[in-house]
């Protein structure tokens, strides 16, 4: 755990967490980049054995309303804000971070709740359910998804668990601080604050590594359609009729 955990002596000499071992934040920034290039290495080979790309031309459908391109760019300026001001200073940048990193927090808190609630009454909640008809479609290609695929479930599940506890230390964190709402209060001891440190460190290495992931596939060539639809809302229906189960998901016209 030494290699993992940093510690220290507290006032009456016991030793406490003080936090995440922030080598590890080379360790995860390798092991992304080894992991993605070597996929990107992978599908270049199979590249001449795939079929051709379905036409971006013709009838459109709606794959994301405008709120939910809002909500996503929002939360992506968010944590991108989140990761700079908590990761520059250990880089050796140095500048008046906490301020801007607590608002991006305070920020990514805000949306993070209207998401949830807008998900669970106004979208379809079950779409983003992983069920174990989800967890054969990695090995046959034939079984199209509905509207979300079991790639696109797994990173929304992984980033969700990722971000509440992001939001949840740094909120703890947050009640520690001076701020424009109180004035410090060091109410937290210094055990249990070093386990907040401990999470909401870990959990930032976790979010930097999903946010590389996300961005890479984003820019992947057979990927690009979904990432104009984050931009201009729609999809083609030949690139809808070829990746996803019109029985699944049956998605209106785009105007």
């Amino acid at each position: 755990m030494g290699e993992i955990v940093r510690y220290k002596r507290d006032v009456w000499g016991e030793e406490v967490i003080l936090g995440v071992s922030w080598d590890l934040l080379w360790v995860v920034a390798v092991a992304v980049l080894v992991l993605l290039a070597a996929h990107a290495i992978v599908m270049a080979v199979l590249a001449n054995k795939k079929m051709d790309k379905p036409s971006g031309e013709g009838k459109r459908v709606v794959r994301h309303e405008a709120i939910d391109r809002w909500f996503h760019w929002l939360m992506a300026l968010s944590i991108f804000a989140l990761i700079l001001t908590g990761i520059a200073p250990i880089v050796g940048l140095r500048f008046a971070w906490l301020n801007w990193h607590w608002m991006a927090g305070l920020l990514l808190s805000f949306i993070t709740l209207v998401h949830i609630v807008r998900s669970l009454f106004w979208q379809d909640f079950k779409s983003m359910i992983l069920g174990p008809r989800d967890f054969a479609e990695p090995f046959d290609s034939t079984r199209l998804p509905g509207k979300y695929s079991f790639e696109q479930k797994g990173m929304h599940w992984a980033v969700t668990v990722v971000v509440m506890t992001v939001i949840a230390t740094g909120l703890l964190m947050f009640l520690q601080i001076d701020s424009p709402f109180w004035e410090r209060t060091n109410s937290m001891p210094e055990s249990q604050l070093g386990l907040v440190f401990l999470l909401h460190g870990l959990s930032t290495l976790a979010l930097v590594a999903l946010a590389s992931t996300h961005i890479y596939f984003a820019i992947r060539p057979e990927k690009l359609f979904y990432t104009r639809s984050m931009f201009k809302g729609w999809i083609s229906e030949d690139e809808m009729k070829a990746n996803h189960d019109p029985n699944l998901w049956s998605p209106k016209q785009a105007d």
